[in-house]
């Protein structure tokens, strides 16, 4: 069986909104545009099925109009989903405010999403070649973080677990994260997370601090935006170059980047190779509006084959 990624966050919907520029706190502004898209969690997973690997949904979705939307889009990417769905409520929704310089501010409401069971994970069956993606947000549901940490420990020797710890996880100092550390075998970030989480004002010293947190052998991958991305794994550090492009939208970027990653390590590329590809990724999707702009595998490729050209 080929190596599957394992997603174990949320899928949300986004309402896109462009804009000049954010409103101050009680004041009002005017869209250029709105729309709604399916996100979160689905992002990464778009990349990674658009590059040939097989994407199983582990998290809850939910009954109403954004559930639907969440099913749909899933089932057009040819993602397998794995758990019933929540009868109780709909899944939930995040505004994604998008300004000229192509920055994105967000403002989410939780729904079905934030609760996972011990049952749910369970209802596949993972496998030693299989990837395991782990999102920050994860482990600030309080209603799916203890199932998901009890469920990471019990799986197969060598699973590879990928953590993104997005905005929002910024200290290693909670219970529930000095839990996972021990467990990560790639950590996927990028330069800002990186930095609030480690404490550091450098990448070289949060790329040593974090070595010190993760086991020997994990590779840690930090997006620094049109400069690429710094690897750093059984203590060499690498930096592999980024692709100069005009962006229009960031949103979504950074999962195009993890989404490709996964799929490139994957299918057999070095780490090296498999970042290439990644930022080729990430420099296409930031030209497209919206969140879930990864590429596929025939773009990727010639973005990265005319480059080295």
């Amino acid at each position: 069986m080929p190596a599957r990624l394992l997603h174990t966050g949320q899928v949300v919907v986004d309402l896109v909104m462009d804009l000049d520029h954010l409103p101050n706190s009680g004041g009002d502004v005017l869209a250029s545009s709105a729309r709604f898209e399916v996100g979160g969690g689905f992002n990464v997973m778009a990349a990674a099925a658009r590059n040939g690997m097989p994407v199983v949904y582990l998290g809850r979705h939910g009954t109403g109009r954004f559930g639907d939307l969440a099913r749909q889009a899933l089932s057009a990417e040819g993602i397998e989903v794995t758990a019933a769905i929540d009868t109780g409520q709909d899944t939930g929704l995040s505004v994604a405010l998008i300004e000229p310089s192509a920055e994105r501010s967000f403002i989410s409401y939780v729904g079905a999403e934030g609760g996972l069971s011990l049952a749910d994970l369970q209802g596949v069956t993972v496998q030693a070649e299989d990837y395991v993606y782990v999102s920050g947000y994860s482990l600030l549901h309080e209603g799916k973080v203890d199932s998901l940490l009890q469920w990471l420990k019990a799986l197969p020797e060598g699973t590879c677990v990928a953590f993104d710890p997005g905005p929002l996880v910024n200290s290693p100092d909670s219970a529930q994260i000095r839990a996972l550390l021990p467990l990560i075998s790639l950590w996927s970030s990028n330069r800002e997370e990186a930095l609030r989480f480690s404490g550091c004002a450098d990448i070289a010293t949060a790329l040593d601090r974090l070595s010190a947190w993760l086991p020997e052998s994990a590779l840690i991958v930090l997006r620094d935006g049109p400069q690429g991305c710094w690897l750093r794994q059984g203590g060499q550090t690498r930096q592999v170059s980024g692709f100069p492009v005009t962006a229009v939208d960031t949103n979504g970027a950074g999962d195009a980047h993890a989404g490709v990653l996964l799929a490139s390590l994957a299918a057999g590329c070095s780490a090296e190779q498999a970042a290439l590809r990644a930022n080729a990724a990430a420099a296409i999707a930031v030209t497209r509006r919206g969140p879930a702009t990864a590429p596929g595998s025939d773009e990727v490729l010639a973005l990265v084959t005319v480059t080295v050209t």
